[in-house]
């Protein structure tokens, strides 16, 4: 069936979106990972928040492009809010603290945010319609392709090229790259690295949520949205290298690529390649493609 140019055109163009969308909620896990060291288990609980948050939005505003794309803002907005507070009374407690200990709390997190999302929207799913602007399809020469996932494939390059800016050419990036080596030197020179982590763990937190809301109008939202996708971005900066941009940006586009067209030729093995894949990056570099070993790192 793929020999069809225009079937395997349309599975190209489905795991680019596939991988784009991926890679924005993955940024985010990645870049608190690269600068707190912390692996962030609660981090598949924010995009299930910030689903819901558009969603509320959205019922508030109607189904207009005004009110999905405040809805975006919205989840992105209200996330950060929350995980400030997170960071603020319970992360930044942890941080000299066993990693043990940090793992401990962001599994608690998912527990008290799945049962919270319970209690304020019920177990009921919910859905998002896809906002008029982006509704309908492009005529992209071969055939037509929808205009919401060719929105998504774009997306992510432009959060990809931003946060490399953000984080490779200014002097913000400057500063949480050097909290990443080396915290008490810094602190030494009058920063104050507890903003800096704080700044950080919200715009990975925001990443998760906008990711749950570009979501939204492809999937259902309930509240066990975040048990999959937890796994995938695991998968991903496994795969990338923990910590390293560029490296989630071709592990999201390696996990897009094998669930389209691994759906054609694997089918129900399709669950186990990308865990074989994350197995078989682990045996030959532990620390990821485009990571780095401990011995390089210091």
């Amino acid at each position: 069936m793929l020999a069809n140019p225009i079937v395997l055109f349309i599975q190209l163009m489905n795991a680019l979106s596939l991988g784009m969308s991926l890679f924005v909620i993955a940024a985010g896990l990645t870049l608190i990972f690269g600068v707190l060291r912390i692996v962030n288990f609660a981090h598949g609980a924010f995009y299930m928040v910030g689903a819901y948050l558009a969603y509320s939005v959205v019922q508030t505003f109607g189904d207009t492009n005004l009110g999905f794309f405040l809805g975006v803002a919205g989840a992105g907005l209200g996330m950060g809010l929350i995980a400030l507070l997170i960071e603020r009374f319970l992360l930044r407690r942890l941080y000299d603290k066993d990693p043990m200990l940090q793992l401990l709390l962001t599994f608690s997190l998912v527990m008290i945010l799945r049962d919270a999302v319970r209690m304020v929207w019920g177990s009921d799913q919910h859905s998002i319609s896809t906002p008029p602007a982006l509704s309908g399809a492009v005529n992209l020469g071969l055939t037509y392709y929808p205009t919401y996932m060719l929105f998504l494939l774009v997306l992510g390059p432009i959060v990809a090229f931003a946060l490399w800016f953000g984080t490779e050419r200014t002097r913000w990036g400057r500063i949480a790259r050097a909290a990443r080596l080396d915290r008490e030197m810094l602190s030494a020179l009058g920063v104050d690295v507890n903003l800096v982590y704080a700044a950080v763990f919200v715009v990975g937190s925001m990443l998760a949520a906008i990711g749950g809301a570009l979501a939204a109008p492809r999937s259902a939202v309930d509240p066990g949205m975040d048990a999959l996708v937890i796994i995938d971005c695991f998968i991903i900066v496994v795969i990338g290298g923990l910590g390293s941009l560029i490296g989630s940006f071709v592990g999201a586009l390696i996990l897009g690529f094998l669930t389209i067209f691994g759906s054609f030729y694997l089918q129900e093995w399709v669950i186990v390649a990308s865990y074989a894949i994350m197995v078989f990056i682990l045996i030959i570099r532990p620390w990821g493609l485009f990571g780095q070993s401990d011995e390089v790192r210091h």
